[in-house]
């Protein structure tokens, strides 16, 4: 698979822009409703994609040989789908052929977040885990 077509897997749910705790002793992840001060409200997606992971350190790059390794990706994400031999959702702009239809459909992380993390303190992150 190529880089542009890897990319155009990407439904621009955001949810990956979502921060995540991990409970060191059993693993298990936790997502918030922090989200990443680099993330557009209106396209739903990064602000400085090109440049995300020097200006955000934790920031993922997801590649094809690296899937298997992210367990925290979220159900519905494209590329764990893909990875696990499952269909893309009806809503996927490669199926429905509009960025909007994630937004519309209330599969994105504008339906999730609260706040962007760099208006708490870190510290703060815990009090925000989803249920």
């Amino acid at each position: 698979m190529s880089s542009s077509q890897w990319e155009s897997l990407c439904d621009g749910c955001a949810l990956c822009c979502l921060h995540k705790l991990e409970d060191e002793d059993t693993k298990e992840v936790f997502y918030t409703s922090v989200v990443c001060h680099l993330l557009d409200f209106d396209t739903c997606r990064c602000t400085k994609y090109e440049e995300r992971c020097s200006l955000v350190p934790d920031c993922v790059k997801l590649t094809p040989k690296d899937v298997d390794d992210f367990h925290w990706l979220p159900p519905t994400c494209s590329y764990r789908l893909i990875h696990e031999g499952k269909d893309l959702p009806e809503w996927h702009p490669l199926l429905s052929g509009r960025q909007e239809t994630v937004i519309e459909s209330g599969a994105s992380v504008l339906t999730w977040y609260e706040v962007k993390d760099n208006e708490i303190s870190e510290e703060e992150f815990e009090d925000y885990i989803l249920e």
